[in-house]
């Protein structure tokens, strides 16, 4: 049981970075050709934080969905499809935002990627409490994010 469980963590975790991984390759192709050069707010953080703190949202998305995986026999499948979505919508926004070049239509993403994280935190919530809660720093985080995207495009 020890042996299934940890690769079906590994499996989860792997699904969930591959997402970062696919959004970093827009990201980093832009970091230095793009972005940097946008009028930012004062509160944007340095680039550099970003990847560690991507990185550790990540760990806990895939601990999170984990966890809710572990309860297969309730009805988990809504809530996975909402983990999804929510995970594809993530992937989307880097490619909008930094691959288009678009801070217009990366924060009408970002608002739809919200509330997908919403739902599956609310949807996660019902099945483990513990899996809900994980997901509040990627929904804070992401709060934080939709707003610098707005200044972003406002100032730009």
């Amino acid at each position: 049981m020890l042996k299934k469980n940890i690769f079906s963590f590994l499996f989860w975790l792997l699904i969930t970075f591959l997402a970062g991984f696919i959004g970093s390759f827009f990201t980093a192709k832009s970091i230095a050709s793009w972005y940097q050069f946008l009028k930012k707010p004062v509160f944007a953080p340095p680039n550099w934080i970003f990847a560690p703190v991507w990185s550790i949202l990540y760990f806990l998305i895939a601990v999170s969905v984990f966890l809710i995986w572990k309860k297969r026999k309730t009805n988990v499948k809504e809530a996975l499809t909402f983990y999804f979505i929510q995970l594809i919508l993530n992937t989307f926004w880097s490619i909008v935002f930094f691959g288009l070049k678009s801070p217009f239509f990366g924060f009408l993403e970002i608002l739809v990627l919200w509330i997908f994280i919403l739902l599956t935190t609310l949807k996660f919530y019902k099945i483990d409490k513990l899996a809900g809660y994980l997901l509040i720093p990627y929904i804070l985080w992401v709060s934080f994010a939709g707003i610098l995207n707005f200044f972003v495009w406002i100032l730009n």
